[in-house]
């Protein structure tokens, strides 16, 4: 991104690596400082284009290409008045056909082609869709909601997980500490010999790393299952209602072939069919292949090509 730059007064990133590059709605670019002097009097124009311009229309570019920014901000546009989902369509052929529409007016509206048409058409899907937009605006932000509260809770439950983490550091280390002090302790009033002291010490250093250890094992168990639901809560267990259907039984197929019948897979080693058949290789037979069963096989194809299937 070394090599982008403002067009008006001809800043680049090499030169400015703090330069702020802004995107307008014709994807164009401009800095912060151009921005603010094209908008001393109030209003202004595209230096590249002459098209009219809004200071609130100008917006951080994110990406290399300010045409990319200029598609997510335009998508994010036709998002809102395209907002149907597979389910409301009757095959997903409609769906990707609807999806394939979607496509072509923001590449349209992206790369400055049939604009007026393609806005012709927006504003009427808008006119003939207004409750079903509506209606799956609302259904969109109800969705937007419920997951935004389902972060929020697992952000707060791992937050508190952090925090019992941590104090449960601080505790274990405040008892490494008093466990030193407490040498030291003995080590400076008891009259025992210092090698009894610390063999002592050393149990108890055990003792604690032990428990330290088991402490660590009892994991605390979340509270909020993976599907939203509060340990605890009260849910319905009800069974549901048993379907009975009548179970399926399989029926090998069976091709008549109106001639003598092919042999069977147990009849070819005696009926010679294998004596000139290459043995399967070792490497052959790992996945169950054997040469019975490709001889079998060709025997089957043979024996219908012989006698086809009579209307």
């Amino acid at each position: 991104m070394d090599d982008q730059g403002c067009p008006r007064c001809k800043t680049t990133k090499y030169r400015n690596p703090s330069l702020k590059l802004m995107v307008n709605v014709c994807g164009h670019t401009l800095c912060e400082n151009c921005v603010e002097m094209l908008f001393v009097r109030g209003s202004g124009n595209c230096v590249q284009c002459d098209t009219p311009l809004r200071k609130s229309n100008f917006r951080v570019q994110l990406f290399e290409d300010a045409t990319v920014d200029k598609e997510v901000e335009i998508r994010k546009k036709v998002m809102k008045i395209y907002n149907k989902r597979e389910f409301d369509f009757p095959s997903l052929r409609d769906y990707n056909d609807y999806l394939e529409q979607v496509e072509d007016i923001v590449y349209n509206l992206t790369n400055n082609v049939d604009v007026e048409n393609t806005k012709g058409r927006m504003e009427q899907y808008q006119r003939e869709n207004k409750d079903n937009i509506q209606r799956n605006k609302a259904k969109l932000t109800r969705e937007q909601e419920e997951l935004e509260e389902l972060l929020l809770l697992e952000h707060q439950s791992n937050e508190q997980r952090r925090l019992e983490v941590l104090q449960e550091e601080q505790r274990q280390l405040q008892a490494k500490r008093k466990s030193k002090q407490a040498l030291l302790d003995e080590l400076e009033q008891s009259k025992l010999p210092a090698t009894i002291l610390l063999a002592q010490h050393k149990v108890r250093a055990a003792q604690l790393e032990t428990q330290i250890e088991q402490q660590k094992q009892n994991v605390k168990p979340t509270s909020l299952f993976s599907t939203g639901i509060q340990i605890g809560q009260t849910v319905s267990l009800q069974p549901l209602p048993r379907i009975q259907e009548v179970l399926y039984q399989y029926k090998p197929l069976q091709v008549e072939t109106y001639g003598p019948p092919a042999p069977g897979l147990e009849q070819l080693s005696r009926f010679g069919y294998l004596n000139h058949v290459r043995a399967a290789m070792p490497q052959d037979t790992a996945g169950g292949y054997t040469s019975a069963l490709a001889c079998y096989r060709a025997i089957q194809d043979a024996f219908s090509g012989m006698f086809p299937v009579r209307d």
